[in-house]
C-alpha cells in the first residue's frame, strides 16, 4: 500500500476553469456535420523525408496542420505541422508530443522521460528522425522544435518504416523550405524554479538553380533543481515492521548544448536529386546532490552522502538520399548514412555513517561508443494512374564500445568482466509494398517485410551471441462512405515485433546505488542489474479500426480502436541469485521473456472552431479553437495475476484538452492546453508492484505579433507544481515484504521568446 509522504498542492484554479470552458462545447462536435467535394486521390506512404519530385501532382492549398496529408494516407498517420508545433512556445520535444493523441511521457512534469505511444515505451515505440531509428542513447529532447517541419504519428507499422513498432512509429520530419530565401532567428530565456533558463534558435533557407538549402542552429543553457524524498517500510512474516527508513536526496543539475543541422538538395537533372542532412549534437551537464538517510528501524546502509556527476554526450551524423526518375513512373532511391556517438560519465560519491563508517567513497567512469553504418535501396513503380509498388532492402552495421571502472574506497569491483565489452549489430531486411486507389471511395495498402538481427559480445569472461529474424505482413484500407464525402473508415491488420536491446542481451552488471559493497546483501528494492543473452523477440499481432470526419472549415473528429495480441514478452524480474560478482547472493534485475500479453484501447480526437460548433457565437468567440483528445487502454499479461496485471508503465487513461483564443482588433492570441494521467498500479510479476500518482499538467501562453516578422511569446509550464508520486512493493517467498514511495517534487516554468522573421 501507498505510505504517507508529504503532500503535494493542488492544481491551479485555472486548470479547473479550463476543464469546464473546454467541456461545454464538446457535445457539439458531433453534429458537425456538412457537404463537400470529394476528398484528393490517395497518396503513397513514403518517408516524407525524400524531398523528390512527384510522379502525380495533387493541387490546392495544403493545411498547415497536416490535416490534408493525414486524410490522403492509406495508412493511418497522423499528421501534425508547424502550427501544433509552435502553438505553445515549449523548449523540448517532448513537451510538443506529451499533447498529441495516445503519448504519453515517463517521469515527473518538466523533466522529460520516456516517450510512449499507447502507455507502451521501452522499444514499443519506434521512434524516427527523418525515416531513421535515432543512435543509442540519444534523447529528442536535444532537438529544439524551431528545427522540425512536422511530427507524424503511424498507428500500425508499414513495411518502408520497419515493423519495429508495437505500439506505432513517431516520425519526426526536420525543415526543409527550400522555397525562399529566409532568415529566422528566436531568443528566449526564462526560469524552471529558481533555475535560470535561456536558448536562442537561427535558421537559414533558400535556393539557388541547382541548390536548396536549410541551415539551422541551436544553443541552450539550462539548470534544474531536484528534491525526492522516499519512504521505505519492510514487514516480516507475520505483518510486523522490521525495515523502516526516509531517504531525502536534494540535487541541483546544469546543462548546455548544440544542436546543428542541415538539409542541402543538389539538383542534378530532371527528377535527379542528391540530399545531404548532417546532424552535429553535444550536450554537457554536471550535477551536485546531496542525500540524508534517516533509519527509524533497522540497519542503514549510510547516513550521509555527497556525489558529484559529469556526463557528456556527442553525436555526428551524415545521411544521404540519390533520387532518379527512371523510365516512365519509375524510381530509384539510394540512402545511405553514418553515425558516430559517444557518452561518458564521471561519479563520485562520499558515503558517511550507518555502515559505511567513517568514510566511503565510490566512484563510477563509464563510456560508451557507438558507431552505425546503413546502406539502403528501393525501387518505386508507378503501375497506373492510382497505383504504385516498390520493393527495397536494408543493410546496418553496428558496433558498441561499453567501458567502465567502479572503484570502492579505491579499489576496483566487477574486474572480472573486464574495462570493456565489446557488443555488434548486424540487420538486414527486404521488404516490398503495393498501393493502390482502387476507387474514388476505396484505397487499400499491402506490405510485406523480413528483418534479421545478429548481435555478438566479447567480454573478459565470455561470447554472446543473438540472432532473431522476423517476417511481418501488413496491411491497410481506406472507405470513403458512399453520399458522405468527409466521412472514411480506416482498417489496418499488421505483424509487428520488438527486439531486445543490445543493453538487455550484452549489458554488464551494475552495482545497487546504496549497496556497493559485494561481500554485502542488498534489498529487494535496491537490486543490482544485468543483462540476458537468450532474449527472444516479441511478436505481435495488431487490428486497427478507425473512422474519421472531416469538417468544412479544416475541423475533424475521430475514433480509433485497436487490439494487439504480444507473445514472448520481455519484463525486468527481480530475483535472490548467487552471482559471480559477489560473495554473497544479491538480488539482481534481469530481463526475461514471460508469456504473452493482450493490449487493446480506444483513441477519440477532435478539433474545430467555435464558429463551426456555434454560428451565432459573438464574432469575437467565433475564432476561437477547441482541441482535445483522449486515450482508453486496456492490458493483461497472462503470466502474471491480477488485478492490475498491465503492461509496465501502461496507464488506464489520458486526455488533453486544449484552446486557443486570438483576440479579435488586437495583436494578441491567448491559449492553455490540460494533461492529465490518473494514479495506476501494476503489477509486475506475482511480487512485485508498481505505481505511480496522478500526473496532471497545465500549460498557458500569450503571442504578442508586433508586426508580421516580428512576435513575442510567454509560455507557463507546470502552472500549479504539484509532487510526482511513485511506489514499489515487493512480496517475498516467505511472506514478508518491502514497500517504497517516493514523492518528487516539480516545479513550475516561465519563458519569454522573441521571435523575428527577416
Amino acid at each position: 500500500m501507498p505510505l504517507p509522504i508529504p503532500t503535494s498542492r493542488p492544481l491551479a484554479p485555472a486548470a479547473a476553469l479550463a476543464i469546464a470552458a473546454l467541456l461545454a462545447p464538446a457535445a457539439a462536435l458531433a453534429q458537425a456535420t456538412a457537404p463537400a467535394p470529394p476528398a484528393p486521390a490517395s497518396e503513397s506512404t513514403r518517408p516524407a523525408a525524400d524531398a523528390a519530385p512527384q510522379t502525380v501532382e495533387i493541387t490546392g492549398t495544403t493545411a498547415a496542420d497536416g490535416s490534408d496529408e493525414r486524410r490522403r494516407s492509406t495508412a493511418s498517420r497522423l499528421v501534425f505541422g508547424r502550427d501544433e508545433i509552435e502553438r505553445m512556445g515549449d523548449t523540448t520535444l517532448g513537451e510538443v508530443l506529451k499533447r498529441l493523441p495516445g503519448v504519453t511521457l515517463g517521469g515527473p512534469p518538466g523533466r522529460g522521460g520516456q516517450i510512449r505511444l499507447r502507455g507502451m515505451g521501452g522499444g514499443y515505440t519506434q521512434i524516427l528522425i527523418d525515416g531513421q531509428r535515432v543512435a543509442p542513447g540519444f534523447s529528442l529532447d536535444s532537438i529544439s522544435p524551431d528545427q522540425i517541419e512536422r511530427i507524424e504519428i503511424l498507428r500500425a507499422p508499414v513495411a518502408e518504416y520497419g515493423a519495429r513498432a508495437i505500439a506505432g512509429t513517431i516520425n519526426v520530419i526536420t525543415r526543409a523550405d527550400f522555397k525562399r530565401k529566409a532568415n529566422e532567428l528566436r531568443i528566449g530565456g526564462g526560469a524552471d524554479g529558481e533555475q535560470p533558463q535561456a536558448n536562442a534558435n537561427w535558421q537559414l533557407n533558400g535556393q539557388t538553380e541547382s541548390l536548396g538549402y536549410n541551415l539551422s542552429t541551436t544553443l541552450f543553457r539550462s539548470g534544474q533543481d531536484n528534491r525526492i524524498d522516499t519512504r521505505t517500510l519492510g514487514l516480516d512474516a507475520a505483518g510486523q515492521p522490521d525495515f523502516d527508513q526516509l531517504e531525502q536526496i536534494d540535487s541541483e543539475s546544469r546543462r548546455r548544448g548544440l544542436f546543428a543541422n542541415a538539409r542541402l538538395q543538389f539538383r542534378l537533372g530532371p527528377g535527379h536529386t542528391l540530399d545531404l542532412q548532417p546532424y552535429l549534437n553535444a550536450v554537457r551537464s554536471q550535477s551536485d546532490a546531496h542525500s540524508t538517510l534517516e533509519p527509524s528501524l533497522g540497519a542503514a546502509p549510510y547516513l550521509r552522502s555527497v556525489s558529484h556527476t559529469e556526463t557528456s554526450w556527442q553525436m555526428g551524423r551524415l545521411n544521404g538520399t540519390w533520387l532518379r526518375g527512371v523510365g516512365d513512373g519509375g524510381r530509384l532511391q539510394l540512402r545511405f548514412g553514418g553515425t558516430l556517438s559517444s557518452t561518458s560519465s564521471l561519479t563520485q560519491r562520499d558515503e558517511t555513517g550507518g555502515s559505511a563508517g567513517a568514510l566511503r567513497t565510490r566512484s563510477d567512469a563509464s563510456r560508451q561508443r557507438d558507431l552505425s553504418l546503413n546502406l539502403d535501396g528501393k525501387f518505386s513503380q508507378l503501375l497506373a494512374e492510382r497505383h504504385s509498388a516498390s520493393a527495397g532492402w536494408e543493410l546496418q552495421h553496428g558496433r558498441r564500445d561499453d567501458s567502465r571502472v567502479s572503484l570502492l574506497d579505491g579499489q576496483p569491483t566487477l574486474t572480472e568482466f573486464g574495462e570493456t565489452i565489446q557488443a555488434t549489430v548486424q540487420r538486414a531486411a527486404l521488404y516490398a509494398q503495393d498501393e493502390w486507389e482502387w476507387s474514388k471511395s476505396l484505397s487499400f495498402y499491402a506490405g510485406a517485410r523480413w528483418e534479421a538481427i545478429l548481435t555478438t559480445s566479447d567480454s573478459a569472461v565470455d561470447r554472446v551471441s543473438n540472432r532473431s529474424a522476423v517476417f511481418t505482413p501488413l496491411a491497410h484500407l481506406v472507405w470513403k462512405l458512399p453520399g458522405a464525402p468527409r466521412d472514411q473508415l480506416r482498417l489496418s491488420l499488421t505483424r509487428s515485433y520488438r527486439s531486445p536491446t543490445t543493453s538487455q542481451l550484452v549489458g554488464r552488471p551494475v552495482v545497487a546505488r546504496n549497496y556497493p559493497d559485494l561481500g554485502q546483501p542488498n534489498e529487494p528494492t535496491d537490486p543490482d542489474r544485468a543483462g540476458n543473452p537468450d532474449l527472444k523477440p516479441e511478436l505481435a499481432w495488431g487490428l486497427e479500426l478507425g473512422v474519421e470526419h472531416y469538417l468544412e472549415a479544416g475541423g475533424l473528429l475521430s475514433a480509433n480502436a485497436y487490439a494487439r495480441r504480444i507473445d514472448d514478452l520481455i519484463r525486468t524480474v527481480r530475483s535472490l541469485q548467487s552471482v559471480s560478482w559477489a560473495s554473497v547472493p544479491r538480488w539482481v534485475a534481469q530481463p526475461q521473456n514471460l508469456g504473452a500479453a493482450d493490449a487493446a484501447g480506444l483513441e477519440l480526437e477532435a478539433k474545430a472552431r467555435v464558429v463551426e460548433l456555434w454560428p451565432e457565437a459573438a464574432p469575437a468567440l467565433q475564432a476561437i479553437s477547441l482541441r482535445g483528445n483522449l486515450s482508453l487502454m486496456w492490458s493483461r499479461v497472462s503470466e502474471v495475476m491480477g488485478p492490475d496485471n498491465r503492461l509496465e508503465g501502461q496507464p488506464p487513461w489520458t486526455a488533453n484538452l486544449g484552446a486557443d483564443w486570438p483576440l479579435k482588433g488586437l495583436p494578441l492570441t491567448l491559449g492553455a492546453s490540460l494533461n492529465h494521467t490518473p494514479a495506476f498500479a501494476v503489477q509486475q510479476i506475482d511480487s512485485q508492484s508498481s505505481r505511480q500518482g496522478t500526473k496532471t499538467v497545465f500549460d498557458a501562453y500569450v503571442l504578442w505579433r508586433l508586426d508580421p516578422a516580428a512576435s513575442a511569446r510567454l509560455s507557463i509550464g507546470n502552472a500549479g507544481a504539484r509532487n510526482f508520486d511513485t511506489g514499489t512493493t515487493t512480496v517475498l517467498a516467505d511472506g514478508s515484504s518491502q514497500a517504497s514511495d517516493s514523492a518528487t517534487r516539480t516545479y513550475t516554468t516561465v519563458n519569454l521568446r522573441a521571435e523575428f522573421r527577416f
